[in-house]
C-alpha cells in the first residue's frame, strides 16, 4: 500500500499510518472511528460508576440505581450461584399453552417477558398525525442476519451460518433441564419453525423504506387476518380497550398468519420461543451462560471473546438509565462554549441549505417553498436534554432478585409505559438519543435532527481545529443529518412529520430520477467481503451526499477556507478498521455504506474535489461530469 495517490484513494491516503497502527480489541468487531469515541466514553464513564459506588455519593436517584445495577451485573459469583434457573422458571410460562386459546391468554405475559412471540404489538407514533399514537403489529425475526439468505442462491452461506448457530445452540440446550432427546426436538423444531417465517419476513432492503410500514388497516380486517388466535381479546389484554385501527407494518407475513401460527405449528411456536428466548436472556445468567449465548453472534462478526463482565455491566446499566447517565456526561464533559459553537454552525447550515433549494433544479416553485418551510421548522438537539423523562421514575427494582428477573421487571415497566401511551399525544421534546451516544440522527416523524454530546469531539469537532475542518466533520455530518428530511424516505414526510405529499407531480419525478442515479452510482461495487446493494443504502447515500454539497456550500463564501483540510478532515471521520466476517455482515444488515465508499465516493460528485487536489481522468478518483450526481 506504498505510494497511495490522494487522488486514486482520498480514504487510505488519509488513513493509511492510522490504520496501520490501530489493532482491533478482541471484543470488539471494529477499531478507529466511531468505535474509538465509544471506546473513550465508555472508559470515562465506567470511571465514573466506579468513583460513585466507592464514595457512595451521587447526583441523583437515577445514577444510584444505574450504579447499583452495575455492581449487580458485575458480580460473577451471585449470577453464578442464581444459574440458569431465574430463565427456566420464566420459560415455564410457555408450558400454559396447550391451544391457541391459551396463547391469547397469556400474549401479554409473554411479551412483557420478552419470551418471542409470531407478533409484536405495541403504541407508536401515527406517521400520518404525527400528534398521536396508533397500534403498530410486526412479525417475528429470523435466526439469519437477513431473509435473503435464505434464498436458493444464498444455499451454501446459510448453510454455514445455520451451522454455526446449531453447534452454539445445542451445547447451551445441554445446560437446561431438557432430556438430550428434548434438547434435539426443541432445536429441530426452532429451525422448522424459523424457516416458515424465512418465506413471509421483510428483508432488510424493504424495512429501509420505512415510510411503507404504515399500512393502517380496520381491526376487524386485521383480526381476519389472524384468525387462529382472539385478537381483540389479546388488544384489550394490552391497551385495556380495542383500537379501531392498527399499522400493519408487514401486509405479506399477516396476509399468510394462518400459516405461521395454528394447531399443526403451535408446538413448533412453543419449541421456538423456548430456544430462542433462552438466546435471548443468556446475557443476565452465569458468565459461562454469557459465553455461550453469544457464541453466534461472535463468530459471524468474528470476535474473538466476549466483552469484559464490567464492560457488559456498564453497558447494561448505561443503557437502561440511559437518558439520565447522558444529561451526566453532557453536564460534566460538554462545555457551554462548544454548544453555543456548534449550534452556530447548525444554524449556518440550515440557512445555507434553504439557499440552495432556492435554486434547486429539481424543484418548482411551490415544492421549493414547501421544502424550506421544512427547514424553517426543523428541531435542533444539540447536546443533552434539559430533564429525564418520567418513565425513569418507574424504572424501579429490588436489588435482590437475580439480574435476570431485575431485568425482566425493568422489561415489563417499559411495556405497561408503551401500552398506555397509545391514548396519550406524542411528545415532540423527547430525544432520540442519549448524551452519552456517539452518535446523531434526525427523527422524520418530529422533523428534528438530534447531536449528543458524545459525537461532538475530535475528528468530528474540536474548537482546536479549523473551520473548514470542522466543517469537513461534524459540520458535512450536520448537513447529512438534515438531508434525510429530504432523503428518499424523509421526501415524503412533511413539516410536521406527517407522510403528506407536498410535492409536484413533476418535482416528484424529477427527483425519484436522482434516487435512481444514486442507487446506480454505487450498486454492485465489488469490495473484498461482498457486493453493495445500492438501492439498500440509498438514503444514506443521499444524506452523505446533501452534507458535502451544503457544506462546500459554505466554504466556496468562507475568508481562508482550505478544501485539502476539509476533504481530509471528511475522510477522517470514516476511518474504520473492521474483521472481515463484521464488514461482510454489514453488507446485509446495515443501511450505511462502508465506509470507505462514505469517504471516496461523494468528493468525486463535487467541482472543488477535482480543483483542490488536480484530480483529472486518468486519476481513480474521477467521475466524468455528466455523471456526477448533486441533489440537494
Amino acid at each position: 500500500m506504498e505510494n497511495i495517490r490522494i487522488q486514486d484513494d482520498l480514504y487510505t491516503y488519509v488513513n493509511q499510518k492510522t490504520l496501520d497502527e490501530l489493532v482491533i480489541p478482541d471484543d470488539k468487531p471494529t477499531a478507529g472511528g466511531f468505535a474509538k469515541l465509544a471506546d473513550g466514553v465508555e472508559k470515562i464513564m465506567m470511571g465514573e460508576f466506579e468513583a460513585m459506588a466507592e464514595s457512595k455519593s451521587y447526583p441523583n436517584d437515577y445514577l444510584r440505581r444505574a450504579c447499583e445495577l452495575y455492581a449487580i451485573a458485575k458480580d460473577a459469583d451471585r449470577k453464578a450461584a442464581h444459574g440458569i434457573a431465574p430463565a427456566l422458571k420464566n420459560l415455564s410460562l410457555l408450558n400454559e399453552i396447550g391451544s391457541l386459546e391459551d396463547f391469547g391468554r397469556v400474549y401479554k405475559k409473554l411479551l412483557a417477558r420478552g419470551i418471542p412471540v409470531p407478533f409484536d404489538l405495541g403504541a407508536d407514533t401515527d406517521m400520518k398525525n404525527t400528534k398521536q399514537r396508533l397500534a403498530y403489529l410486526q412479525g417475528a425475526r429470523v435466526i439469519l442476519p437477513d431473509a435473503t439468505y435464505y434464498r436458493p442462491e444464498m444455499a451454501a452461506q446459510k448453510e454455514q451460518l445455520i451451522g454455526l448457530w446449531t453447534n452454539a445452540t445445542k451445547m447451551l440446550m445441554t445446560k437446561t433441564d431438557l432430556s438430550p432427546e428434548d434438547q434435539e426436538k426443541y432445536v429441530a423444531d426452532t429451525l422448522a419453525f424459523d424457516e416458515i417465517l424465512a418465506g413471509l419476513v421483510k428483508t432488510n432492503e424493504e424495512w429501509s423504506k420505512y415510510v411503507e410500514m404504515y399500512n393502517p388497516m380496520p381491526t376487524d380486517n386485521v383480526a381476519g387476518m389472524l384468525s387462529t388466535v382472539d385478537f381483540k381479546k389479546i388488544l384489550n389484554d394490552l391497551f385495556g380497550r380495542v383500537p379501531e385501527t392498527i399499522v400493519v407494518t408487514e401486509p405479506r407475513y399477516f396476509g399468510s398468519f394462518t400459516s405461521v401460527l395454528n394447531s399443526e405449528t403451535l408446538e413448533l411456536y412453543k419449541h421456538w420461543a423456548y430456544v430462542t428466548g433462552l438466546l435471548r436472556g443468556c446475557s443476565y445468567l452465569s458468565e459461562e451462560l454469557r459465553e455461550l449465548g453469544g457464541m453466534y453472534m461472535r463468530a459471524i462478526t468474528g470476535v474473538a471473546v466476549m466483552p469484559s463482565i464490567e464492560k457488559f455491566a456498564y453497558n447494561l446499566a448505561s443503557g437502561t438509565y440511559s437518558e439520565p447517565v447522558g444529561i451526566y456526561y453532557g453536564e460534566k464533559y460538554f462545555g457551554e462554549e462548544a454548544k453555543k459553537d456548534i449550534t452556530e454552525i447548525v444554524y449556518q447550515i440550515i440557512d445555507a441549505y434553504k439557499e440552495r433549494i432556492k435554486t434547486n433544479e429539481i424543484l418548482g416553485e411551490a415544492t421549493r417553498e414547501k421544502a424550506i418551510l421544512k427547514l424553517s421548522t426543523m428541531g435542533v438537539k444539540m447536546g443533552y436534554p434539559d430533564k429525564v423523562r418520567a418513565i425513569y421514575e418507574k424504572l424501579v427494582f429490588n436489588p435482590e432478585d437475580s439480574l435476570y428477573d431485575i431485568v425482566l421487571t425493568l422489561s415489563e415497566i417499559r411495556a405497561e409505559d408503551m401500552f398506555a401511551k397509545l391514548d396519550q399525544p406524542t411528545d415532540p421534546t423527547n430525544w432520540a438519543m442519549p448524551g452519552h451516544l456517539v452518535n446523531a440522527c434526525y427523527d422524520p416523524f418530529v422533523n428534528d435532527i438530534t447531536f449528543p454530546a458524545a459525537i461532538l469531539q475530535p475528528p468530528f469537532y474540536s474548537l482546536k481545529q479549523t473551520r473548514s475542518e470542522n466543517l469537513g466533520g461534524i459540520g458535512a455530518v450536520i448537513g447529512h443529518e438534515i438531508s434525510h428530511a429530504f432523503d428518499s424516505n424523509g421526501a415524503k414526510c412533511d413539516e410536521n412529520g406527517n407522510i403528506n405529499n407536498w410535492w409536484t407531480e413533476d418535482d416528484f419525478k424529477r427527483f425519484e430520477a436522482k434516487v435512481q442515479q444514486m442507487i446506480e452510482q454505487f450498486d454492485g461495487i465489488e469490495l473484498p467481503w461482498g457486493k453493495v446493494n445500492g438501492a439498500f443504502i440509498v438514503s444514506e447515500n443521499m444524506a452523505d451526499n446533501g452534507g458535502m454539497a451544503v457544506t462546500l456550500h459554505i466554504m466556496a463564501k468562507m475568508e481562508g477556507a482550505s478544501y485539502e483540510e476539509y476533504f481530509c478532515n471528511w475522510a477522517r471521520v470514516w476511518c474504520q478498521k473492521a474483521r472481515p466476517e463484521y464488514s461482510k455482515l454489514l453488507l446485509s444488515v446495515d443501511v450505511h455504506g462502508p465506509c470507505i465508499l462514505r469517504a471516496n465516493m461523494p468528493p468525486r460528485n463535487f467541482p472543488e474535489w477535482y480543483s483542490a487536489f488536480g484530480v483529472t481522468e486518468n486519476d481513480q478518483m474521477y467521475i466524468a461530469p455528466e455523471k456526477r450526481i448533486v441533489i440537494w
